[in-house]
């Protein structure tokens, strides 16, 4: 007799499972996806999964299942829910470029530039990143996470939730190693998630100006192996652009880097056309970052090699000389992009959305592309995308609730805060309604 399915009256209902949370009934639900092990390229960029009337269940701090309410709410039962009626939801953004740790403020070569004065002429009168140097060594440790906290709660509401943090305003062995210290003290004590990076070759200090070899050589001897020994990074970058460090001096450093166990990151071609990208690209780092000028060559060798670009619009604008990095090329040419805010003294922004806004705009980037380089993109840029960058199971529940009724929004409005709430794994710390 063959078997017959019983009536839907007489079947026996599967006990939903319990959560922790449940976001639910939402507008649309918005995020790339894609191999953990490797950032999206070309159209993969545009291709979001889109769901509306959306729902997200999260325990234990993880992503148990995303898809529509119904089919969620089928499957689960909340001991806390949240009502995203009318809203958005999107990962919360990863920035995988900032200078997190300094003191002090720029405000005056903001009306220089204003004026006409370039960067490197700032930088010779004394200016620059010389000019916080000396204000972020006189710093106390308390002041300067007090300013890293501050700049955090900021970051956090208006939804990034992961944060790449540089050294680089100490350029001593101590202030370095102070600075580290001071981003590995915060991160336990912040919501958002930070990711260090040594940048001890951000500039020559005044005490080696003429002497540049020996400051290379006290990066290469002295900082890295304290920075390393301690374990206070996990990427070594430079500043490889004419008038700081050369192609040969800045593999020099990431060379010694790698040794140290650092994953190697780059400033290219910012300034000028000066083989920054053809070098991450040989060295094989993780990451390219600002590539304003960037050569076809070294752009083909970086998508061969899957270096991500990390293009920072906001520094651009900030600079105010009209050149912005060739994003639309670089994703007809298969080189991965990620967005990321460079926040600084001098780029002094705390906000992706407004990066996303100028990516749009000035870089011709979609919705959909900026929303997965500044998520996903940038999640492998730091190495952390096997556990943030999209709303898929497994995954942190890094979430933000947009009060927009889908994900275009981003970048189309601007100007104001788009979250409603930020959910950090799994635990909501912020409320903006």
């Amino acid at each position: 007799m063959p078997y017959s399915r019983p009536s839907k009256k007489g079947e026996k209902k599967v006990p939903r499972k319990t959560v922790d949370l449940i976001i639910e009934n939402a507008s649309e639900l918005a995020t790339p996806q894609g191999d953990r092990q490797r950032p999206l390229v070309g159209k993969q960029m545009q291709a979001l999964r889109v769901i509306k009337n959306a729902a997200i269940a999260v325990k234990d701090g993880k992503i148990v299942a995303v898809g529509k309410t119904a089919t969620v709410k089928s499957m689960f039962k909340a001991t806390e829910t949240i009502d995203a009626k009318e809203k958005t939801l999107v990962p919360g953004f990863v920035d995988p470029h900032t200078h997190l740790v300094f003191a002090g403020s720029r405000e005056r070569e903001f009306e220089m530039r204003v004026k006409g004065a370039s960067y490197m002429e700032i930088h010779r009168e004394g200016g620059g990143i010389l000019k916080t140097v000396r204000e972020t060594r006189q710093a106390t440790e308390d002041e300067l996470a007090r300013n890293c906290k501050r700049e955090l709660d900021a970051m956090l509401e208006h939804g990034t939730t992961t944060v790449e943090a540089k050294s680089g305003y100490g350029l001593t062995i101590k202030d370095e190693v102070k600075c580290l210290r001071i981003i590995q003290q915060v991160n336990k004590a912040h919501a958002v998630d930070l990711v260090p990076t040594f940048l001890g070759a951000h500039a020559i200090p005044l005490e080696y100006e003429g002497n540049t070899e020996d400051y290379v050589n006290l990066v290469i001897e002295g900082m890295i192996p304290s920075v390393a020994g301690a374990g206070l990074a996990e990427f070594c970058d430079v500043f490889c652009e004419e008038g700081v460090f050369t192609i040969e001096q800045s593999r020099r450093i990431l060379h010694a880097g790698i040794k140290h166990g650092l994953t190697p990151k780059l400033h290219a071609d910012e300034l000028t056309p000066f083989g920054g990208a053809e070098l991450a690209a040989d060295i094989r780092a993780v990451s390219a970052e600002h590539l304003l000028y960037a050569s076809e060559a070294g752009l083909k060798m970086m998508s061969e090699r899957g270096v991500v670009a990390v293009l920072l619009p906001a520094a651009s604008f900030t600079l105010m000389t009209q050149k912005c990095a060739d994003a639309r090329n670089m994703i007809e040419l298969g080189v991965p992009v990620a967005l990321g805010t460079d926040f600084n003294p001098s780029c002094w922004v705390e906000s992706q959305q407004l990066v996303i806004a100028i990516a749009c705009r000035q870089l011709r980037l979609t919705p959909a592309e900026a929303l997965t380089a500044s998520t996903l993109n940038a999640a492998h840029a730091i190495n952390r995308a096997a556990e943030t960058g999209s709303l898929e199971k497994g995954k942190k529940a890094d979430v933000l609730i947009l009060d927009t009724p889908n994900h275009t929004f981003l970048g189309y409005r601007f100007g104001t805060n788009l979250v409603s709430k930020v959910v950090k794994e799994g635990k909501l710390v912020v409320d903006l309604e």
